[in-house]
């Protein structure tokens, strides 16, 4: 008989992108996954099919895209840390889903590998629908990787993040990264930090579901442990009785906004590349900033002072070191594999629209490092 493989396959391994996700989720202690078939993502489920029961955990493919969120919020509410993984046209049906896991504060993790419109090529279109999709004032925090060791690490971010903040958080993946492979290190399992969601300290008569301590994040039970809580999407109040009364909808409302708005410098990740003296900034994210590196690299070879800036967390937008390098440059090439959607964010954030140049391709492909560095040469003229 075979011997299954531990939860952590700690080593060095050349792995798809995919692959590399359900181990990120695996190392990160997931124990459900619900999905349904759909291209680029079709990998993810199948490794999950493979490696929940070697862990002890659960698999279901669901009858669909909707089946799947309200099976990972369930599981998730009866303890489990659970995830799914789904494509952009599966996003789309999810978005009823992910609007109740936020306003029933509910801890999961949803890998949505973009892909252009009916076709399996690469593209950043979801950028936006990431942040707004769900209905209701709500935030988002989404992760963008940008290779296949990053799939692995944002993964198991991804996961730390939602027990910590209680709430969904999505890994936005691309069909590059997805379906490539690279180079993945996987730590011992004592090197990997692993945060459990906030449990009740008191008995189930004393709990009070929904207030929260100086982090805004109240404490969550399981289901079947005694203690009594209700999980909607209508107002509620701190004992999770539903009324409709203004100022408890603003309060419920701000404080779950509040998780995220008040702990941006926790949640909010980016990398810097040759800014201290940069006349001209890259702004780039996931698969883009692996060819605006390579252009930043071959710009400073031929003496032009430029820098990039990668965001790893595009949601809630990096808006601190955003301004700071856009304060410092005399221009900002905002770099992006669509028509331009989150120059939007640039520009609001402090940058002059004059002063911000969209460098974008809408063409199912990534930008070559060619002409990320033709786009360098004319902004410096």
């Amino acid at each position: 008989m075979e011997k299954k493989r531990g939860r952590v396959l700690t080593g060095t391994h050349f792995m798809l992108g995919n692959y590399a996700a359900v181990e990120g989720a695996l190392a990160a202690g997931c124990d459900f996954f619900a999905g349904y078939p759909i291209t680029p993502a079709n990998e993810v489920s199948e490794r999950m099919a493979e490696r929940m029961p070697e862990v002890g955990g659960k698999f279901l493919q669901g009858e669909d895209e909707l089946c799947s969120i309200y099976a990972v919020t369930g599981a998730s509410l009866a303890g489990a840390k659970a995830m799914t993984a789904t494509a952009s046209a599966g996003y789309n049906y999810m978005q009823e889903g992910i609007e109740y896991a936020v306003s029933g504060e509910i801890p999961c993790v949803i890998l949505d590998v973009q892909r252009v419109r009916g076709e399996n090529f690469a593209t950043q279109a979801d950028i936006m629908q990431a942040r707004w999709g769900a209905a209701g004032d709500h935030e988002m925090i989404v992760l963008a990787p940008s290779s296949v060791q990053e799939l692995f690490d944002q993964t198991v971010r991804a996961f730390n993040l939602a027990e910590k903040y209680r709430m969904p958080v999505v890994v936005l993946s691309e069909t590059t990264i997805a379906l490539m492979r690279e180079k993945l290190v996987i730590p011992e399992p004592g090197a990997i930090e692993i945060i459990n969601r906030k449990r009740p300290e008191g008995p189930p008569g004393e709990f009070v579901p929904f207030k929260a301590g100086p982090n805004d994040v109240p404490a969550l039970p399981k289901f079947g442990e005694g203690y009594r809580i209700l999980h909607s999407i209508n107002p509620h109040d701190e004992w999770g009785g539903i009324q409709w009364d203004p100022d408890v909808f603003e309060k419920m409302v701000d404080r779950i906004l509040g998780k995220v708005t008040a702990h941006r410098d926790d949640i909010v990740q980016t990398e810097g590349f040759f800014l201290d003296d940069a006349k001209t900034v890259l702004i780039a994210y996931g698969s883009e900033s692996r060819p605006a590196l390579g252009a930043v690299k071959e710009a400073r070879a031929n003496g032009i002072k430029v820098g990039l800036l990668k965001l790893v967390t595009v949601w809630p937008v990096p808006d601190k070191e955003i301004r700071a390098v856009a304060e410092k440059a005399d221009k900002v090439l905002a770099v992006e594999m669509n028509v331009g959607r989150y120059a939007y964010e640039i520009e609001r954030i402090g940058c002059d629209a004059s002063k911000v140049v969209r460098v974008t391709k809408n063409r199912g492909l990534v930008h070559t490092t060619q002409e990320i560095y033709q786009a360098i040469e004319e902004a410096t003229r």
